[in-house]
């Protein structure tokens, strides 16, 4: 009965099978050029078929080298994400996927770099063995080129003897594609999921090699090492007849010497304007480290969670946006994302902070976290905020029904929605699309529920007093305890109230059963768009996107679940 449709992911593969049609397009069509061009006739003698396949890697290197910095110029994100008009619905979740693209477009570099650098071997090796006493006819003849006044080289390598690899590292050509290389494999190395966490200063501070990337990249062409046949050349020479009476090139005047020149650099074309976009996104992340943050209150929750509260002139918000913090105190390059948890209505942002690495356990130890008495606002360190920028749970209000699904630390980004639905609920006037929200919360530790327990109690309470009780329902399950906490919960046990949490809905123990769930909301909403939001594990999160797939009705008019994940 239920299908496998998801208009979500579908849209993840046209934008993926376009980028790789593009690419395709691009290699093909430079290839066959490069075979057929009349101008590199002589130069494919040389050097065959390699020559094509390093002229085509390298357009789609510099196509790729252009795509690269853009699904990471938050700003121009946010940009378009607020545009609704130009980015609506389906379109508007890829944004989310905005560092998987990065990611998918980095592996295009590296594939196309690889096809380069390996078809530049080749041609290394066939430039110096045309030059060797075995090289006869037209081959010999076009190698020789250049040793006399008057003539333009084709074959870069000039004589047998020469140590290729040393020539090569004199060239503008050869000190930037290994400047290239190096940058490159660094990068890719570096980023890798084990050394990301191991230690994501090492990801951090190898990522901006791409400054040496670019920058060499930019200039690679200008060394002009492959030649071809220049068009003044081929107006008097006609490569057709004269390539079968080289030997007459000194001699008849049907066929004068040939000459060649380098291509002109076009890779700085491609990339010039997304590196100047990026740029500017820098600039402004610059002037926004600049602006002044007052830090308002500091909240060392039990659970080892800090709160922070603060203020910055301009600063505006959407409920599930996040900001990037910067303490120079522990790192003066360091960015980190966080949600933020303050709704849109109230008068400052905050964020909830765990030590979950180096920079987060340093950050709690410099705000007194671990201490018994916090540090006083003025003598707090300095932090630098950039943001806000949009997420996957801005759209949650987009929807008629919306599942919110957190798992630990994960609910911080439900926070500022569950607040901002408060407030909204309040506001009589305000019309809202949204009718029902479903919440789950999964967590191991009680302590956890501490300092999301008293949110949930005034908004449980508001939603009671204003008749719209039904409007939300939320499901907390504790998938850790120990045999002192059963032993509590049986004798403190209440018909009206939780336990653990004190709110009027029983905490659930154990993992969800989240094929009952889907069923049940498939079941309640059977003709709605229902949206589906997570932060949390991916492990999780591919379970919650199998769900999504399998109650998605194959009928267009039935219901669909359009899965959306947090990430930063």
């Amino acid at each position: 009965m239920m299908g496998c449709w998801i208009l979500n992911e579908g849209l993840s593969v046209v934008l993926v099978l376009s980028w790789l049609g593009v690419n395709f397009y691009l290699f093909i069509d430079t290839f066959c050029w490069y075979e057929k061009e009349e101008s590199f006739h002589y130069t494919r003698v040389i050097l065959g078929s390699t020559l094509a396949w390093a002229r085509a890697s390298a357009l789609c290197l510099n196509f790729n080298s252009m795509l690269i910095l853009i699904p990471i110029s938050r700003n121009l994100i946010s940009f378009i994400r607020g545009t609704s008009i130009c980015c609506r619905g389906p379109w508007r979740r890829q944004l989310d996927r905005n560092l998987k693209f990065h990611k998918l477009v980095a592996y295009g570099i590296a594939v196309n770099a690889t096809i380069h650098v390996v078809a530049h071997f080749f041609n290394l090796e066939r430039y110096h063995w045309s030059q060797s006493e075995e090289a006869e006819g037209l081959l010999a003849a076009l190698s020789k080129l250049g040793n006399t006044p008057n003539e333009s080289y084709l074959n870069p390598v000039r004589t047998f003897p020469t140590n290729t690899t040393t020539e090569l590292l004199r060239t503008i050509a050869g000190v930037t594609g290994l400047a290239i290389s190096l940058a490159l494999v660094l990068i890719m190395t570096s980023s890798t999921e084990f050394i990301r966490q191991v230690s994501y200063e090492l990801f951090w501070y190898t990522h901006h090699v791409f400054i040496v990337f670019f920058l060499s990249l930019a200039i690679h062409g200008t060394g002009r090492i492959v030649r071809g046949q220049t068009q003044d050349s081929l107006s008097l020479h006609n490569v057709t007849f004269c390539r079968d009476h080289y030997a007459e090139w000194q001699t008849a005047a049907q066929c004068p010497v040939p000459q060649f020149s380098g291509k002109e650099p076009s890779a700085w074309k491609w990339v010039l304007g997304p590196v100047v976009l990026y740029a500017c996104e820098r600039i402004i992340r610059f002037w926004r480290f600049q602006q002044e943050v007052v830090i308002t209150k500091v909240i060392s929750h039990p659970s080892g969670v800090l709160e922070l509260h603060m203020k910055k002139r301009g600063f505006k918000m959407a409920p599930g946006q996040y900001i990037l913090m910067q303490c120079p105190a522990i790192s003066s390059l360091e960015w980190h994302p966080f949600t933020l948890t303050s709704a849109p209505q109230e008068d400052f942002f905050s964020v909830h902070i765990q030590a979950a690495g180096d920079w987060t356990a340093a950050l709690l130890e410099a705000f007194g976290a671990e201490a018994q008495a916090l540090q006083k606002p003025w003598s707090l360190p300095r932090l630098a905020v950039d943001g806000p920028y949009g997420a996957a749970l801005t759209d949650v209000f987009h929807y008629p029904v919306s599942v919110c699904i957190a798992a630990g630390i994960g609910v911080t980004p439900f926070a500022a929605l569950l607040k901002s639905i408060w407030y909204k609920c309040s506001e009589a006037q305000t019309p809202l699309k949204l009718s029902k929200v479903y919440f789950y919360w999964i967590c191991r530790d009680t302590r956890a529920f501490e300092w999301f327990a008293d949110l949930l109690l005034s908004l449980e309470t508001r939603m009671s007093e204003q008749g719209k009780i039904h409007f939300l329902s939320y499901h907390i399950f504790l998938t850790g305890w120990d045999e002192n906490q059963a032993v509590h919960i049986a004798l403190h046990w209440d018909e009206n109230t939780d336990v653990i949490t004190g709110l009027k809905q029983k905490t659930f123990y154990g993992r969800p059963n989240w094929n009952n769930e889907f069923k049940q909301i498939a079941y309640n909403h059977p003709s709605s768009s229902i949206g589906v939001f997570f932060c949390g594990p991916k492990a999780l999160s591919k379970t919650l996107q199998r769900m999504c797939r399998f109650y998605s009705s194959a009928d267009p008019r039935g219901v669909h679940f359009y899965y959306n994940k947090e990430s930063f």
